[in-house]
């Protein structure tokens, strides 16, 4: 199988959908859900994944690939064979063919980069600008906290996404999310006196390192025994609270980075553990909120349809968001005042 002749999901969605045409690819099944239609038939609900987008699609059990999909586990590469069609105005394929890849075709250096979504920014100067903002953090022990916390986890820090699915869910998506909210913090600290520099740059570069814990897997990232029992929130407050101790941090700011942490979601129901208390915490977490808000326009830019004004409904802004371009005004007629009332006098 030649990788340059099989579509990516970008090439099939350009396509014309309501001519249903035959089309093949290699996606990782990212996730896979057995349910019940209103007439008791069972379906699986589908949905593939490359470095170039995604889609959602329905197996019904009368299908003869049926079977296949439904012994293939979340996470595997696979070949898929598919017809274009839409359904209700959105890409609705049907699916024809599916089977796992061969050893040889898993052994393809160029597989992961074609199945694996990637920060468009580059990963090692992303790594030295976080490296320059640790540096410069003033108090000497917030600064050795967070290095004693990254250096445990550095490389897992430098490839994992911020999330599955809701921002940044791609590979460096983590430290990319967090190099966007350091400059923003550096940006608004001269607006807020009240904020400690030091100490809100400390807790918004740990903010989110339990995610290196809680992700896991190469193609298609999941949440790990330990992510679902603990959540990034506390298992951050803990790699935060060890590196602190290490580091001899005074016993109230490293209460204060602690709440940081456990704050930073925001609401009690988006997954914080307590409500921002503190200048610094109030700070944080809402620049986590605008750089996870924009991360999700950021992206629905970058996967917009040429045919389509709008994206489709993004759950984390509660909305579609309109992807046009913003048109730039016609230019401005240089018209003299007095030329003008002369010609209003001749009509």
């Amino acid at each position: 199988m030649n990788l340059d002749t099989i579509n990516t999901i970008n090439d099939i969605k350009k396509m014309d959908h309501t001519q249903g045409v035959p089309v093949q690819g290699v996606f990782v099944l990212k996730k896979k859900a057995n349910k019940k239609a209103k007439n008791d038939s069972t379906y699986l609900s589908l949905e593939y994944g490359d470095r170039t987008g995604n889609f959602h699609a329905f197996c019904f059990g009368d299908n003869p690939i049926y079977p296949r999909i439904e012994s293939i586990k979340e996470g595997s590469p696979v070949f898929v064979g598919l017809t274009t069609g839409v359904y209700q105005g959105r890409f609705s394929p049907r699916l024809t063919e599916t089977r796992l890849l061969t050893e040889e075709e898993l052994a393809n250096p160029d597989l992961s980069s074609r199945l694996v979504e990637t920060s468009l920014e580059n990963a090692d100067e992303l790594w030295e600008e976080f490296q320059s903002f640790v540096a410069d953090i003033e108090n000497e022990k917030l600064r050795e906290t967070v290095r004693l916390a990254i250096d445990d986890i550095e490389l897992g820090f430098r490839s994992t996404p911020a999330a599955i699915a809701m921002h940044h869910a791609y590979r460096h998506g983590l430290i990319e999310h967090t190099i966007h909210m350091a400059r923003a913090c550096k940006a608004l600290l001269p607006l807020y006196k009240e904020v400690d520099p030091s100490l809100a740059m400390a807790g918004l570069l740990l903010h989110d390192i339990g995610k290196v814990i809680e992700y896991e897997g190469e193609l298609s990232v999941s949440k790990s025994r330990t992510g679902i029992l603990q959540g990034h929130v506390v298992l951050g407050y803990r790699m935060a609270r060890k590196a602190g101790m290490l580091a001899k941090l005074e016993p109230d700011l490293l209460e204060r980075l602690e709440h940081i942490i456990l704050s930073h979601q925001g609401e009690l129901e988006w997954g914080a553990a307590a409500m921002a208390a503190t200048p610094e915490a109030v700070f944080v977490s809402m620049i986590d909120n605008l750089d996870a808000r924009m991360g999700m326009v950021q992206y629905a830019l970058r996967h917009r349809s040429d045919d389509k004004p709008f994206s489709d409904y993004l759950p984390g802004l509660k909305s579609p968001l309109l992807t046009t371009p913003v048109k730039e005004p016609l230019p401005e007629l240089d018209i003299n005042a007095e030329d003008l009332e002369n010609s209003l006098e001749l009509e």
